[in-house]
């Protein structure tokens, strides 16, 4: 990378977002910033009891990125390049998912009085996979409370990313197939899209590459 950047990495739970970012950082020798949903203590609840527990868990989750706002401001003072696992533009989205229409307004006046406003990245990288592949993957990381995650709602929440993004514009956007290559474990696919990244300076771009030109 020729100069200083901040990288967000996003995508559906199971995506892989969070081991990219871990492998992006390291290459880069950057700051990690990562979202940190474990240490919500009302998630494993939605996950048993969705509707009861769903303005909880996103309300943690809003008083959660005033503190990450704050740690990506700091950041900038000591590295040239970070990279995070999160947009905290998305977090409306699950709001939107997950609340009701009351609830939903409650959580709007709250975020509306924190003033909630983070940094642009200079790029977005959204990873997309079929809900089948996020479910395998899901299953294989086997943590204990993601196993009550239903495909309905991974459907429901795909097409929210896709929502969301199709008219997403505040920054470049990097849209990887993320079911056709592995850059965690694969040397070559890591490569190949570390140099995508590094071409990505503006507008909305397409890393969907055939897997036999990858093996």
């Amino acid at each position: 990378m020729g100069d200083s950047r901040f990288i967000a990495i996003e995508g559906p739970i199971g995506v892989g977002k969070t081991s990219l970012a871990r492998r992006l950082a390291e290459r880069l020798d950057s700051e990690l910033l990562l979202e940190g949903a474990e240490t919500n203590p009302f998630l494993e609840r939605f996950y048993r009891d969705p509707r009861g527990s769903a303005l909880q868990t996103q309300l943690f989750f809003l008083f959660q990125r005033v503190q990450q706002v704050e740690d990506l401001r700091q950041a900038d003072i000591f590295s040239d390049t970070r990279v995070a696992d999160f947009l905290i533009q998305k977090d409306r989205l699950f709001a939107e998912l997950n609340l009701d229409r009351d609830e939903l307004w409650l959580y709007d006046k709250v975020a509306e009085s924190l003033g909630v406003e983070s940094p642009t990245p200079d790029l977005v990288i959204y990873l997309q996979a079929p809900v089948d592949t996020l479910m395998f993957r899901i299953a294989r990381r086997g943590l204990e409370f993601e196993q009550r995650i239903g495909r309905t709602y991974l459907e429901r929440l795909a097409e929210s990313y896709a929502r969301f993004f199709h008219d997403y514009d505040e920054a470049p956007l990097l849209i990887v197939n993320a079911a056709t290559i592995d850059p965690i474990h694969n040397e070559t696919h890591f490569d190949m899209l570390l140099q995508e990244i590094d071409r990505v300076r503006s507008g909305r771009h397409f890393f969907n590459p055939l897997v036999s030109a990858l093996a």
